[in-house]
């Protein structure tokens, strides 16, 4: 039988009992979607190519630790990977200052100094790690919205073409999963405020 007509499933098992050719196939099979996804979100191709290579390496770290569990979803699953990486990836980014180097330039006139006491990081922490959990339980085509306009920073427009929906249905859903949070928030008894 010819590797290429095996199932995803099939050829994950080809690679798990040792034939390497299994993954090689998979990664060959959705390329073009996953980088295509990637490229779309961080708009520069060197990036889009690491986030993919990274993709992958995890999914084959999972596939090899045994967590995967095949419910005929493989494809999804990677998009899913690749979407977390790029939201990481923006993420990070923010967090690390750029500045330009000029003649004029002075770092003590960019420089933040931040007295927040230990007590006050450790509570926003624990605020952002308690909200983020919440967006996980959002239905997906909120949960979408949410991480795609507060996290990748897209536009309504932008995010309406990336999800294959009107900017309107884009806003409604944003603002159903808006609504969703504040109810889980007073479910949870969660205090957003220090």
């Amino acid at each position: 039988m010819n590797n290429h007509s095996l199932s995803d499933q099939g050829l994950i098992d080809l690679y798990l009992n040792g034939n390497h050719s299994g993954i090689e196939i998979l990664i060959s099979r959705h390329r073009t979607r996953v980088f295509t996804y990637i490229l779309m979100n961080v708009k520069d191709r060197h990036l889009a190519e690491d986030l993919f290579q990274d993709t992958f390496i995890k999914v084959i770290s999972t596939l090899r630790s045994g967590k995967y569990n095949d419910e005929g979803k493989f494809l999804p699953w990677v998009m899913r990977i690749a979407h977390n990486l790029t939201i990481d990836h923006f993420r990070k980014s923010k967090r690390i200052p750029t500045v330009e180097n000029k003649d004029d330039f002075d770092i003590f006139n960019t420089i933040k100094v931040f007295d927040d006491c230990v007590e006050d990081k450790i509570i926003m922490e624990q605020i952002h790690k308690d909200v983020k959990k919440l967006i996980y339980l959002l239905p997906d085509e909120q949960r979408e919205v949410i991480l795609l306009r507060h996290f990748s920073d897209m536009i309504f427009k932008e995010i309406a073409e990336q999800t294959n929906v009107s900017i309107n249905t884009a806003l409604g859903r944003m603002r159903y999963a808006l609504i969703n949070l504040r109810r889980l928030v007073k479910e949870k008894d969660i205090i957003l405020s220090v």
